[in-house]
Order: C-alpha cells, then sequence, then structure tokens
C-alpha cells in the first residue's frame, strides 16, 4: 500500500502542501520521496514540469522499495497496489513494484521509425498482464507520456484534478482539499498523456491535457465483466437444487483458497509492535458469512505461531440507544452489545474457537461513542471526496474505526465484560469480504429482482452489480481505510475467483428456485452458506445478511427521526473538529 501523487504543469516547481504530504504518509509510514523532471519542448520555449511523490508501506520483498522508483534509463514508477501474478505467474513473495519497472523497461530499444508505437504496445502488454489491486503512475522517459490508472476493478484510488487555467494536472491517492474539481478515475482501461503536445488557445499555447483510454481488453463482448471474464447468462431448462454434491462447492473452495494464500503468506513482522502476540492480519469482522469463512481459511495458511485478530465495530446510535434503555438488562449490557454485529460478531468468535482450538484468536471490540465519532467526521468527510453521500458517510465511519483497530481485547471469554483490557491491533494487512454479495447473489435486491423476473433478472441484476463495484465502494472504502497505514486486501475480488463465480450458472451460485434447503435455510450466497457448512461453521452458514451500516448502527447517525435518506448530501451539523 502507497500514497501516491504527481501534478504535471506549466507555470513551475511547486511543492505539495504539509497537510497532502501528512496525508499521503498516512498511507505509507515507512518512506516518503519525491523525484522532479522538467520536459522542454522541441522549440525551447517553455517547459513541462512533473513532480512526482510516494509514500511506502512495506509489504513485499525483504527490504523497502523506496519510490518513486526510477529505472536507468530515467522513467518514473510510483506504485500502489499489489500485482499477485504477472502473465499468470505468482510473484507474492517478491517486490512487485520493482519488477514491473523492470519489465516496463528492457534493456532493448525499438527501431526509431516504430518507436513510439513499440514502446506503447510493450507498456500497455505489461499492465494487461497483471493481476491484483494497484493504482499506478508510469512516466516513460523515451517516448515522453505518463500513463495512469486503476486496476479492472477498481481496489485502489487514484483521483485527478485539472486547474482552471488549464496549466497543470493533478493525480492523487487522495485528495488534499474536499474541492469539486477532484474526480475519481474510472477503472475502465489504462489511460496515457501525450507530454510532447501542446494546445492553442486563447490564451496561447497551453498543456495538452486531453487523455488517451486503452481498453484492459481490446475487444470484448455484451457478457464482459470488468474485462476479467464472460457473465454465463446461461437459463436453466429444468429445477435445480444447489446441493454438498455439486463440484462448484468444491472449486469456489479451491479458488477461495488460492486468493487467500497469496494474500496472508510472506508478510512481513510489523515494525516497532509492543505486543508479545505475533499477529500480522487482522478480519474485519460482523459475524456474517463472508467474513468469518475467510477467518476459518485463512487458519489453514497463517503460520500456527501467529495469532489472528478479529475486529467488531459498535456504534452508540442517539436513536437506537433509546430504544436499548427500554429492554431488560439481561438483554443487553450495554448500547454497544445490543448492536447487531456485536451479537453475530460474538456467536461467530466462538464457533472459530470451537472450530479451531489451537489459533490464537483475539476479539477485538471497537465501541465508538457518537462524541468521539462526530469528533472525527470531518476527517472522514475529507478522506471520502468525491463521494459525498449520508450512506457512503456511514459506511466510512465504521470502516475507519475498524481500520484503527482500537478495542476491547477479548481472548479466551465470548461474552461481555465490564472492564477487558485494551489493545491496539498490529496487523496491517486487513481482510474483508467485500464481493462476495456482488459475485453470489447475497443482496435482498437479488431476490427481489428473482421474484420479478426468474433468473434471467437477477442475472442483468448480479452482472450490474460487479460491473460498478469499483465506482460504488472500493476507492471510497481504500481512501478511509489506507488512512492508518493499513492495506485492505480482499480475497474475493481475486481475479481467478471472480473469472469462476462469473463464469458459473447462476443456480450455482444462489438459489432463490428454492427457498428452503434441509441444511442451509438462506437462498442467498447458498454456494458459500454450503461451504460454511462443510468447513464447520453451522451456526455461520445460517446468518442473515446484514449490511454493515445497520449492523453496526452506523446508518443515519446524526438523524433523530431516520428519515433522512441515504443518497442525500452529507450534512455539516454536528460536526466537530478534531
Amino acid at each position: 500500500m502507497c500514497g501516491i501523487h504527481a501534478v504535471i504543469s506549466t507555470t513551475g516547481i511547486s511543492s505539495i502542501s504539509t497537510e497532502l504530504r501528512n496525508l499521503l504518509s498516512n498511507r505509507g509510514p515507512d518512506h516518503c520521496g519525491q523525484v522532479y523532471r522538467e520536459l522542454p519542448f522541441e522549440n525551447g520555449d517553455s517547459t513541462i514540469h512533473l513532480v512526482f511523490t510516494s509514500t511506502v508501506l512495506a509489504l513485499r520483498g525483504d527490504h523497502i522499495a523506496k519510490q518513486p522508483l526510477e529505472s536507468i534509463t530515467g522513467s518514473i514508477l510510483c506504485w500502489n497496489g499489489e500485482a499477485w501474478r504477472i502473465n499468470g505467474q505468482s510473484i507474492s513473495s517478491k517486490n512487485d513494484g520493482e519488477i514491473i519497472l523492470a519489465k516496463l523497461n528492457p534493456t532493448e530499444v525499438p527501431p526509431a521509425d516504430t518507436r513510439t508505437e513499440a514502446r506503447e504496445a510493450h507498456i500497455l502488454n505489461i499492465l494487461r498482464e497483471l493481476d491484483g489491486p494497484f493504482a499506478f503512475l508510469y512516466y516513460d522517459f523515451r517516448i515522453k507520456r505518463l500513463y495512469f490508472g486503476r486496476d479492472r476493478l477498481g481496489r485502489r484510488s487514484l483521483l485527478v484534478n485539472q486547474s482552471e487555467d488549464g496549466n497543470s494536472i493533478s493525480l492523487s491517492s487522495i485528495a488534499d482539499v474536499p474541492a469539486t474539481d477532484w474526480k475519481e478515475i474510472e477503472a475502465n482501461g489504462i489511460y496515457s498523456l501525450d507530454l510532447s503536445t501542446r494546445v492553442a488557445t486563447s490564451q496561447g499555447l497551453k498543456l495538452d491535457t486531453r487523455t488517451t483510454r486503452h481498453d484492459w481488453v481490446p475487444s470484448s463482448g455484451n457478457d464482459m465483466v470488468s474485462s476479467i471474464g464472460n457473465f454465463n447468462t446461461t437459463l436453466p431448462t429444468s429445477e435445480h437444487k444447489l446441493d454438498f454434491n455439486l463440484p462448484s462447492v468444491q472449486l469456489l473452495q479451491h479458488w477461495l483458497c488460492e486468493s487467500i494464500k497469496l494474500r496472508v503468506l510472506d508478510i512481513p513482522e510489523p515494525p516497532n509492535t509492543l505486543s508479545n502476540t505475533d499477529v500480522r492480519v487482522a478480519i474485519l469482522f460482523s459475524g456474517g458469512l463472508d467474513c468469518t469463512v475467510l477467518a476459518r481459511l485463512a487458519h489453514d495458511f497463517i503460520p500456527t505461531d501467529q495469532g489472528i485478530d478479529l475486529i467488531n465495530v459498535a456504534f452508540e446510535n442517539p436513536r437506537q440507544a433509546s430504544i436499548d434503555k427500554t429492554l431488560p438488562h439481561s438483554e443487553v449490557a450495554d448500547t454497544y452489545e445490543a448492536c447487531p454485529d456485536r451479537k453475530t460478531g460474538r456467536k461467530a468468535f466462538a464457533e472459530l474457537k470451537s472450530s479451531c482450538p489451537n489459533r490464537y484468536w483475539r476479539f477485538i471490540a471497537v465501541n465508538v461513542s457518537f462524541e468521539e465519532a462526530m469528533s472525527h467526521k470531518s476527517k472522514i468527510v475529507l478522506l471520502l471526496h468525491p463521494h459525498n453521500t449520508e450512506m457512503d458517510l456511514s459506511i466510512a465511519l465504521a470502516l475507519y474505526f475498524a481500520a484503527r483497530g482500537i478495542g476491547n481485547s477479548y481472548t479466551d471469554k465470548y461474552e461481555w465484560e465490564p472492564s477487558p483490557p485494551s489493545v491496539t491491533t498490529p496487523a496491517r494487512v486487513l481482510l474483508s469480504g467485500l464481493g462476495a454479495d456482488e459475485l453470489f447473489g447475497g443482496y435482498a435486491r437479488h431476490e427481489a429482482a428473482f421474484k420479478n423476473g426468474g433468473y434471467a433478472r437477477l442475472i442483468d441484476e448480479l452482472k450490474l452489480d460487479i460491473g460498478r463495484i469499483g465506482q460504488r465502494n472500493l476507492g471510497r472504502d481504500d481512501r478511509i481505510m489506507a488512512h492508518w497505514g493499513k492495506e485492505v486486501r480482499f480475497p474475493f475480488l481475486d481475479e481467478e475467483l471472480v473469472r469462476f463465480a462469473i463464469g458459473s450458472p447462476v443456480w450455482e451460485k444462489c438459489d432463490f428456485q428454492n427457498q428452503f434447503h434441509p441444511a442451509v435455510i438462506d437462498p442467498a450466497k447458498r454456494i458459500l452458506r454450503l461451504l460454511a457448512d462443510k468447513l464447520g461453521l453451522p451456526v455461520t452458514a445460517r446468518e442473515k445478511k446484514r449490511a454493515i451500516q445497520f449492523g453496526s448502527r452506523t446508518a443515519k447517525l446524526e438523524s433523530h427521526t431516520g428519515r433522512r435518506r441515504g443518497t442525500a448530501p452529507i450534512t455539516q451539523s454536528n460536526t466537530i473538529n478534531p
């Protein structure tokens, strides 16, 4: 995980603001570096100034790969992400940024008459071979072009801001000021900017900021999803029932295990940790189906001498707190224990302890008062930008405090205690179950689509959801959680697993046609529920889906009536500057 930033300008070199440098350093606390370039035009009457900034959270290889990375030819790479595979070959134990720069800059130089075309084709081919979450800025010195973009699913943030006078363009992992000019770059291709040309305006020659988009897949049909694979639109010709005996359950376990292995092995020990326990991985843990299955499978690959933290967040919501006070004391120890995700979290924690008794599991109960949530609101709103709805804020609140990882520790007992010790997770890698609902039909709207139009309507809804996941969720979530110097990894969004999921017939993923099943009741994400049962998690397999903002009680946190719509712009009421 890194923070990356670049400014391309014709008005001279200017340093980034202290606030922006701090925001970038929060994302990458292990190193901060800058590289400058000047690019004169052929006639020499003006110069383009390039300033690249990178901060580094070192999680790959045996050393800190200081960024921006520079080649001997003068090219520059700012790399924020994890390339798990290049051209199908795993590189999980090596520093991916250094490998990618070496591949982008081979020693051979194409013939002069085809240099630009050959160089660009080579660059695009290398970038198209990458699997994993990433955002990048790559300046190729030979052809004077800047390439930038986000991976096919948009799992890392990258924003763009063009000055009003047309003299500069900025690219950044995060915005320094919530100005309306910052926009999220779409995860629909690789973008390039030709820095060897200018455009004529009424004020004279200006920087040419027109970008070219290069598709991830040169040609694709209507069923292509996120440039990863074709969605299986086959409709059943007879009744089908999803059960344990179908190969799809075993295939899901195989691809999920392959994905998790890449994301939990070879993680370096966190620096400067004061903990006596070696914990390198934490799970964003609501106690729901997706995260509990991840925790159970991660146990199979993480060395037994390492612990696993389960981070569970609960909020004081004034509207809900008034209801909790009417309940008998035996039903709720305090307002945080009344949160739905706290209840399911404790149940799932107990089930994991029973299923994997030799693992050191630590349940971290993160309790956030209304006052504390509001004291961080202005910072969260800044990190969210350009997302700006009440629903964005509700989700961001939960993710922000979960990623911070400060809460009450439970290791042996599952139940609430009056004064448990407070801990901070040392883990710098967080696993998230995001993506399972989109792939396997976990939302209420998926069931509604089936009821309204059968499998054909459901297929359309699933295609829509997985195709827009980067635009709706992932860039926002990256900006929020990386603020704490943590990297969030999404095993369900591994390209190979996504390719398997979208290529499977819809009735082998969810089973709305058969509402009741002797082993697993809920038809949503039934393939994952069957896997949970197989893994010895029967309680988890039957847990209902619950959105994070409702499970943690961040939904409409400031609304006294609860009637404010999630799509409404964020209100600044009750905001307290931190």
